[in-house]
């Protein structure tokens, strides 16, 4: 190696040192690190003061944990959880469709042949109150050419089924929820002697959560409870069977309504509509569960209203619309699944009583109103 070459390497080797150990390029190097670390927090700083006085540059998504769900990304203002049956106009401003929010809702599952019966019943009842027909039977348009409340009314027709499963189907909580109280009628009720304005009264008036006309005691009940007294507004229990009655305070003595023509709240409704079995379809043995969906004494806020009464005239419409089959006549194949199906919801609501309270690891109350 030469020796311009060695001199040179020495004076990079000089320069070298002298960058790396001099006091003045350090002090450089710690200030330098002292502005780039101030930078980055006034930048951090700046961001989140940003981010916090316009969300709309950053937040590009709605999520709504407290929203229905499925309906987390909507905002909430537009969301509407709840619906009605009112009947609204094609035309027009929409704010001005109603001239009357009715109330109260009844409905009526019929057949065309009991048409003079449900004529009488639905003009027992004002404008107060929506009303809805289940046709069970098909046939329709015949009752718009013979009644002309029949063109302002719900129609829904779905051959050969029962209220209930009506009711599953088309009665949710949040469909009608605007109404107060909900009637669910059969189609043989004389009402000659009921008001329907005066029940929603008297109902009030008693607290009672889930209620039904008094029956004429003349023409035929099935319970004690549900005939009619002279000289009371209300009553809410009576003597039955002695092996039923042990415990007078608890179905079918007190706390029980039948279902050909019961009335809920708006409240109680959204428990029954729970209740309800999807393939039970007639509903038997509901009766006898209804108190589990009041508040608890049971017994206070079930009732039977003596001053507005009703007449069952036990019409075995249903049984016409069964099938032959076995050897059995339609009417007694449709009465034989009713108390099978009886038997079938008894053992799964007790099953389930039974499966939720080990859940709690605690024991199963002894409080079975079965009467199989």
């Amino acid at each position: 190696m030469g020796i311009l070459s060695r001199r040179r390497i020495e004076s990079f080797r000089s320069a070298y040192n002298c960058c790396w150990y001099s006091p003045t390029y350090g002090r450089r190097s710690e200030d330098n690190g002292m502005k780039l670390l101030a930078t980055a927090l006034f930048a951090t700083a700046f961001g989140i003061l940003l981010g916090l006085s316009f969300p709309s540059l950053w937040i590009t998504k709605i999520w709504v944990p407290s929203n229905p769900k499925g309906a987390e990304r909507l905002p909430p203002g537009i969301i509407a959880s709840e619906s009605d049956l009112y009947l609204r106009r094609l035309w027009g401003n929409p704010e001005e469709d109603l001239k009357k929010k009715p109330r109260y809702l009844v409905t009526f599952t019929v057949g065309y042949k009991q048409r003079q019966n449900i004529d009488a019943c639905v003009k027992k009842f004002s404008d107060n109150f929506t009303i809805v027909l289940f046709h069970y039977d098909g046939r329709t348009s015949e009752w718009d050419d013979e009644f002309e409340w029949s063109k302002n009314v719900i129609h829904i027709s779905v051959r050969k089924q029962t209220k209930w499963w009506y009711a599953k189907r088309f009665l949710h909580p949040d469909i009608v929820a605007r109404y107060d109280y909900i009637f669910m009628w059969d189609e043989d009720l004389g009402v000659d002697h009921f008001d329907a304005e005066e029940y929603i009264h008297m109902v009030k008036k008693h607290g009672l959560e889930i209620s039904q006309p008094g029956l004429d005691p003349e023409k035929g009940c099935t319970w004690q409870i549900t005939k009619k007294r002279e000289h009371v507004e209300v009553h809410k229990e009576t003597d039955e069977k002695l092996e039923w009655c042990s415990n007078p305070p608890r179905p079918p003595c007190a706390a029980f309504v039948e279902i050909m023509a019961p009335v809920f709240s708006r409240d109680a409704w959204r428990c029954v509509w729970h209740m309800i079995q999807n393939d039970l379809v007639h509903g038997w043995g509901l009766d006898f569960a209804l108190r589990r969906c009041v508040a608890e004494p049971a017994y206070e806020k079930i009732g039977i209203v003596d001053t507005q009464w009703i007449v069952h005239q036990f019409i075995p419409s249903l049984g016409s619309q069964g099938k032959e089959e076995d050897g059995k006549s339609p009417w007694q194949g449709v009465k034989d699944r009713c108390h099978m199906e009886w038997k079938m919801f008894e053992r799964r609501v007790d099953e389930a009583e039974k499966e939720y309270f080990k859940s709690l690891q605690v024991q199963t109350p002894s409080n079975s109103t079965t009467l199989h």
